[in-house]
């Protein structure tokens, strides 16, 4: 199935008809991770090791669907992590599954010459090697303490919430020298808006509805090739360089 293909007709809404993104094609895509561009939420999944999955995923909803803040509705849930074996993470990795599409997409995005990146509630431990694998040039996630072998409960450093989503889409793009109307934002859930409102155009994938009501653009169908429908023609390829794995400040 092609990214054009008629099958996608009535899967999306909001397409652009004009504008850089039409004329000159994208320049940065920026993604969230859970539930986006993989089908799983990685924090439920290491959950399941230490009993608590189901107490998560309750908090995991809400913070999606904006009713909680996201940094601390994170330190709630990854406090429930303490004492899970830091092997959780290889064996995560192995579970996660990338949602349809995404290998397709991020292909057609680097033969237009446009960089990915993604952005991620997630931990750098599962992101980044996964990142690395699907050929991502930008990520930031966070990171978890352990501690003699075992998670401790605690996150280290920043927490990506939702302005650090900005801050990262914004500082790609500067690096990149993409200007912000060729920018391309998509995610799921109330920590995605800020950057979805900041970018050229942002796109609720498969998304709560407080997402859906704020983006620019939807996909409904859960194959992330869809998003292709939602612009034109891109440019010519261009040289792609390295991992990127920090936003800076």
């Amino acid at each position: 199935m092609s990214a054009t293909s008629p099958a996608f007709a009535g899967s999306v809404s909001g397409a652009l008809s004009g504008g850089p993104l039409i004329t000159e094609g994208p320049g940065l895509l920026v993604m969230d991770v859970d539930s986006t561009l993989i089908e799983q939420e990685v924090i439920e999944l290491i959950a399941e090791r230490a009993g608590t999955r189901e107490q998560v995923a309750e908090v995991t909803a809400r913070a999606m669907r904006g009713e909680l803040d996201f940094a601390a509705s994170l330190r709630e849930r990854v406090a429930t992590l303490a004492g899970v074996s830091e092997d959780v993470f290889a064996e995560v990795l192995a579970e996660v599954r990338p949602t349809a599409g995404a290998v397709e997409l991020i292909e057609a995005l680097h033969a237009r010459g446009c960089r990915v990146g993604v952005v991620s509630g997630g931990f750098e431990e599962v992101v980044v090697p996964l990142a690395e694998r699907l050929g991502i040039d930008h990520v930031a996630a966070n990171r978890l303490e352990v501690d003699g072998g075992v998670l401790t409960g605690r996150v280290l450093g920043r927490i990506v919430d939702r302005q650090e989503k900005v801050h990262c889409l914004r500082t790609w793009a500067e690096q990149d020298g993409v200007p912000m109307e060729r920018t391309i934002a998509v995610g799921d859930g109330a920590n995605d808006l800020g950057m979805l409102a900041a970018a050229g155009l942002g796109v609720a994938f498969c998304a709560k509805p407080v997402v859906v009501e704020q983006a620019d653009a939807a996909v409904h169908v859960r194959d992330l090739r869809a998003v292709l429908q939602l612009i034109g023609a891109g440019r010519a390829p261009s040289a792609r360089a390295g991992l990127s794995r920090a936003c800076g400040r």
